[in-house]
């Protein structure tokens, strides 16, 4: 995943759900990127003049979470991002209405055919490491993405990667790719790295890129350390560095903040977001956030390899009732993964709470005294609230749950070995509708642990990979949804809001809907 764990400012909300109204995030690959000035040269917003803000200082920031590792090409941490979203560039990126701007790359334009993308990247760019950018660095990222990176199924629709010259990158498709920029570029684990330090196998202990800031030090369970890196091509940036502590315990992490231990946090504990938004000495912040939080049973384990039994458990839970354990106000029940505020959401529940539905499909698939190992994680706090609440309610119907908590970093582990009846856990920092079911449910998509095959899902999720026209591609994603939720592939829970909470002293910082942490335009107050 990028487990979680991939957001703009309140006021931008109307923004976002006008940009999905585009489709592609803005981009219009139906005339075949003829008309559209965002594929045909990728406007450039960056205003290289800009005065740098007045203060220095290093931001305390606090995280639920220890990153994995720092290697952005195999962490699937949110942590690691957190921290990464700093260090790292990508061609392109999600602005505040989460279409796609320049990054690294200043322009690009397609061919008619939609089979070839020719990137434009900026000159004078230079790595932390004192290297200059070029498109020999972009190919080896890549290249090493699409061979060994946890995220090499956004590259699947690439059949090369050449670099023309220095500061030209080309990708040839062996089929169309209308969400490519989305694939690319919406988060650090398409990160670019020094060709040489990929050579070299020193991403994880030595990240090096071209962001805002560069890596210092990691104490594993204990801080990551940022400074300020002068020659960022961005521009000058206003802080000296950041500390990132690592706090797994919601309620230190808060007294932390309120104190003035920390700066920034990462979240707020829910239940105590309406009395934090009236205090005057807490910036609070609340999104409607892109991710979502689901269950997954291990369908290569008996009986959860039978459809009818996936159902009884989706049928036996009231997510109404989870959503407010687990988030209070600050989330929405949504029986499918894409939430409301966007252009890919289908209504569809076809659940609700029928405890007799359960008890009956269980009863016709022979099944009784079932019981469920649940792995959750108590570096996310809210998997541990919710295994109670579906510990009790699954109870109702003769399934007995045992919650297993663990680290995270075990938690992954363990989920990569197929180690669990069960786990619940996010996906954050989706844009496309891909990003939100291709991976996770296609037969061979790389996070389908939980094993979940079915040739007519297969068949949908490739048909809108290539179709560019958006009404038929949003037609064939709805079907999908419908498919994977009709089959539980997934139990969907609810789609959170992003919550976050700062010193009034950290000004320039916004919460964003795909919970990317950029803190380039972050600066402190005396």
């Amino acid at each position: 995943m990028r487990l979680r764990s991939l957001t703009a400012v309140t006021a931008v909300i109307a923004l976002m759900v006008a940009a999905c109204d585009d489709g592609n995030g803005g981009v219009d690959l139906g005339d075949a990127g003829e008309d559209d000035p965002a594929i045909e040269d990728g406007t450039d917003d960056v205003d290289d003049e800009a005065e740098p803000a007045a203060e220095g200082g290093t931001l305390r920031a606090a995280i639920g979470g220890d990153p994995d590792q720092l290697d952005a090409h195999t962490t699937t941490s949110s942590f690691a991002f957190t921290v990464l979203e700093n260090v790292y560039d990508t061609l392109v990126q999600p602005g505040e209405d989460l279409t796609m701007e320049p990054a690294l790359a200043e322009s690009w334009e397609t061919s008619e055919d939609l089979l070839t993308w020719t990137f434009t990247l900026r000159e004078g760019v230079t790595f932390h490491d004192g290297s200059e950018l070029d498109a020999g660095d972009v190919v080896a990222s890549f290249e090493r993405i699409a061979e060994e990176g946890d995220n090499a199924f956004r590259l699947e629709a690439v059949e090369e990667f050449n670099a023309p010259d220095e500061l030209t990158v080309e990708l040839v498709l062996n089929r169309p790719a209308p969400n490519l920029l989305e694939q690319i570029g919406p988060f650090k684990g398409m990160a670019i790295a020094p060709a040489e330090a990929i050579e070299a196998g020193t991403m994880q202990d030595d990240p090096i890129g071209t962001g805002p800031f560069e890596f210092v030090s990691f104490s594993p369970g204990d801080s990551v350390t940022l400074e300020r890196f002068d020659d960022y091509w961005g521009g000058d940036v206003a802080l000296d560095g950041i500390e990132f502590q690592v706090v797994p315990d919601e309620g230190t992490k808060l007294t932390s903040l309120q104190t003035g231990e920390v700066d920034w946090i990462d979240s707020v504990p829910p239940e105590q977001v309406e009395e934090l938004g009236a205090d005057d000495q807490i910036e609070l912040d609340q999104v409607a956030g892109n991710d979502y939080w689901y269950i997954a049973l291990n369908q290569d384990r008996e009986p959860f390899d039978d459809p009818a039994v996936r159902r009884a458990i989706a049928f036996a839970l009231d997510i109404d009732v989870i959503t407010e354990a687990a988030r209070f106000d600050a989330a929405t029940p949504n029986e499918t993964a894409i939430p409301e505020t966007s252009f890919w959401y289908h209504d569809y529940e076809p659940y609700g709470h029928d405890p007799d539905q359960a008890r009956q499909l269980l009863e016709d698939a022979g099944v009784t005294d079932l019981t469920v190992d649940l792995m959750v994680t108590n570096e996310f706090p809210e998997t541990v609230t919710f295994a109670q609440v579906m510990e009790a309610q699954l109870g109702e119907v003769g399934i007995d749950v045992q919650i297993r908590t663990e680290d995270f970093t075990t938690w992954l582990a363990d989920q990569g070995d197929g180690e669990f009846d069960a786990f619940g856990l996010s996906w954050l920092g989706n844009i496309d509708p891909d990003d939100y079911y291709y991976a996770q449910h296609h037969s061979e998509g790389s996070f389908n642990f939980h094993g979940f095959a079915d040739p007519e899902t297969d068949e949908l999720l490739d048909s809108a990979r290539v179709e560019t026209d958006e009404d038929d591609r949003k037609e064939l994603y709805d079907q999908a949804a419908e498919r994977i939720v009709d089959l539980a592939s997934y139990i969907y829970l609810y789609n959170p809001d992003i919550v976050q909470a700062w010193s009034p002293d950290v000004q320039g910082y916004t919460t964003r809907p795909d919970q990317a942490t950029r803190f380039v335009d972050t600066s402190l107050a005396s």
